[in-house]
């Protein structure tokens, strides 16, 4: 499974000038490779965009997105690492949902489609990070 971050759904939602087209073959290559999902955390990130339940679930049920409910150890992992980063100087508060979704791949052993790479290398490095090539990120 390959657990697909909001930043890359948000891309196809708004049409990113710059990143929808990357977004859109990762996300197709992804499917090629397995069933590709996101969690409870990214539905309701990317809920915002929609006006009703069903609009969501039928750009996922369109796209062969499923959902995958978080599990308990997740959330433990999410609060740990979310500590370690407090610890390490970081001084963001509102980045907490980027630690349950990092925790979230790490603990299904699932690789994490995403454009951030940067938390997710760090707080999680068991995780396979599929991510734009570095030259196409600095653009």
């Amino acid at each position: 499974m390959t657990l697909v971050d909001t930043n890359v759904l948000l891309d196809l939602v708004t049409a990113d000038p710059v990143w929808a087209d990357w977004s859109l073959a990762a996300l197709d290559a992804a499917s090629l490779a397995g069933p590709i999902a996101i969690n409870d955390i990214v539905y309701a990130e990317l809920s915002v965009r929609f006006d009703t339940i069903e609009a969501l679930d039928a750009l996922l049920e369109q796209a062969g997105i499923d959902l995958a409910l978080m599990p308990r150890p997740a959330l433990f992992l999410a609060g740990k690492a979310f500590l370690a980063y407090r610890a390490a100087g970081g001084a963001r508060t509102g980045v907490l949902p980027d630690f349950l979704i990092g925790a979230h791949a790490a603990v299904a052993n699932c690789d994490l489609l995403t454009r951030d790479v940067g938390r997710y290398g760090t707080y999680f490095p068991t995780v396979g990070l599929i991510t734009p090539p570095a030259k196409i990120r600095r653009a």
